[in-house]
């Protein structure tokens, strides 16, 4: 039974709860016993807070949420809940014992729908790679091949659901953060608009707006039921994303007339790209051409521009220095380079060498740059972008590592797997990541899809088109050898 439960997503879950033929606590039972035995080899959940959530688990009446007892599992970074470590990948925030005072939004949001917390997942130092092998916890583990990454920052969340343990994980993508990892780990991965998702009540922002939160999942379906959850604007956010036009769950069965998909078979600056990754764009190219919409080689002429990873690099600078002040705040002194990984102190050090005013002309091009990208759509008259989600299939572990030697060694490895992503974090526009093809080594490699502003629901649909047409399976027993 519990092999079963492991491959159902969290609507199917909820819909065994709402039937009586489980209960919450026999469904969060389940998910301990999957975590208990796959975490030792994964890493993904880094603090579990088992009795938590046997408690309450034991409290939730059926019907109490659209997600009563179904578990999941939290981003140790955003996404706080009172009474529960909060250490961002960090040894610093790890030795200080630091534990969150009070639940963000968006874990009110989740728990109100019905969600069991199992724990929080692994993540890079502060966020700030495309893998997961921080100092303070280890590296986390794919699923799919053990000795490979899973991607980051969300790769704690990603391998806990690409396992089986949990069904859907809270995530957040600053480069590339949810999308990164979903193509790592055969996962769908939505990055939403900017403002969709609050991060109140602590933060009105991340990174200067480059970041969101959401989630990562099994299915189309699940995405669409839990940004109907989480989003929407809470107290005190100085900003939101227009209202959607409807439910996010009815765009899985809306009508849709022949879309105009622009594909980018190429990386950008024509950096080199894996021809694994190229398959995979011309596979889904070929999939929404037998859906019946317009497929054209075109891409916005924004991609090409340079200067976009410099001013990105400066706002997570300025903000990664903005950090570190915070926690020497809370531990009643400053950091040094002896609490950080190397290269969170090297972009710190670059953060507080940049001057208010240029802070304020990076974020001015990141604002003209995205009315540039999004030309695309509005001026152009595509609907959709293709491209690869990432220029590389997941690496080996320890590929994307720096050196107190060459602190910046892993800033310039992990070029290749935020090359398509990290645009429209700058842009705010939403973008997905499916899951449609493996390496014959069996590694997922996936695709992205890019919408304009708001346009969630566009996406939310043609995937949905997508998995019913290609449907993607998760096996039980990956290559690796671990078993759901």
């Amino acid at each position: 039974m519990n092999q079963e439960l492991a491959a159902l997503d969290a609507t199917a879950q909820a819909e065994l709860v709402r039937r009586r033929e489980i209960s919450p606590r026999e469904l969060v039972e389940a998910a301990i016993a999957r975590l208990e035995r796959l975490n030792p080899m994964l890493n993904a959940v880094i603090h579990p807070c088992l009795e938590r959530a046997r408690k309450r688990a034991a409290e939730i009446e059926p019907g109490a949420g659209p997600f009563a007892g179904v578990p999941l599992v939290m981003k140790d970074i955003g996404g706080s809940e009172a009474g529960e470590p909060y250490h961002a990948g960090m040894r610093f925030l790890r030795d200080q014992g630091f534990v969150e005072s009070e639940d963000s939004y968006v874990a009110q949001r989740l728990q109100a729908a019905g969600f069991v917390s199992l724990g929080r997942t692994n993540l890079p130092e502060l966020g700030l790679l495309p893998t997961t092998e921080c100092d303070a916890y280890g590296p986390t583990r794919n699923p799919y091949d053990l000795g490979h990454s899973v991607g980051g920052s969300s790769g704690g969340s990603a391998a806990a659901v690409a396992a089986g343990i949990v069904a859907v994980a809270h995530a957040s993508d600053g480069g590339g953060s949810i999308r990164i990892p979903a193509s790592s780990c055969g996962l769908v991965g939505l990055k939403p608009t900017r403002g969709r998702v609050s991060f109140g009540p602590s933060h009105g922002e991340r990174w200067s707006g480059l970041s969101t939160e959401f989630a990562l999942t099994r299915s189309v379906r699940d995405c669409a039921a839990l940004l109907d959850v989480m989003a929407g604007q809470m107290p005190g956010d100085p900003y939101t994303a227009p209202p959607p036009r409807g439910a996010f769950r009815d765009a899985l069965t809306a009508q849709l007339r022949s879309l105009r998909v622009g594909v980018m078979r190429r990386a950008p600056r024509n950096e080199p790209l894996d021809p694994e990754c190229r398959t995979a764009v011309e596979r889904m190219a070929r999939t929404l051409e037998d859906l019946g919409h317009r497929v054209e080689e075109a891409c916005p002429p924004a991609l090409d521009e340079a200067e976009a990873g410099a001013h990105w690099l400066a706002i997570a600078a300025s903000n990664t220095a903005a950090t570190l002040a915070r926690c020497g705040e809370r531990a009643g002194r400053e950091l040094t380079a002896d609490d950080v990984e190397p290269l969170t102190w090297a972009l710190a050090s670059r953060g507080r060498e940049i001057r208010a005013y240029e802070w304020l002309r990076s974020l001015e091009f990141v604002h003209a740059y995205g009315r540039r990208l999004r030309s695309f759509w509005d001026r152009a008259g595509f609907d959709l972008l293709l491209t690869p989600t990432t220029g590389a299939p997941p690496p080996p572990l320890g590929h994307v590592r720096s050196t107190p030697e060459e602190p910046l060694r892993a800033l310039l490895r992990a070029g290749p797997f935020g090359m398509f992503t990290l645009p429209f974090n700058l842009s705010g526009q939403p973008a997905i990541s499916l899951p449609t093809h493996h390496t014959p080594g069996g590694l997922p490699v996936g695709t992205q899809l890019v919408a304009d502003f708001a346009r969630e629901d566009l996406l939310l649909t043609v995937a949905a088109q997508v998995e019913e047409a290609r449907p993607w399976t998760h096996p039980l027993q990956a290559a690796s050898g671990v078993v759901l």
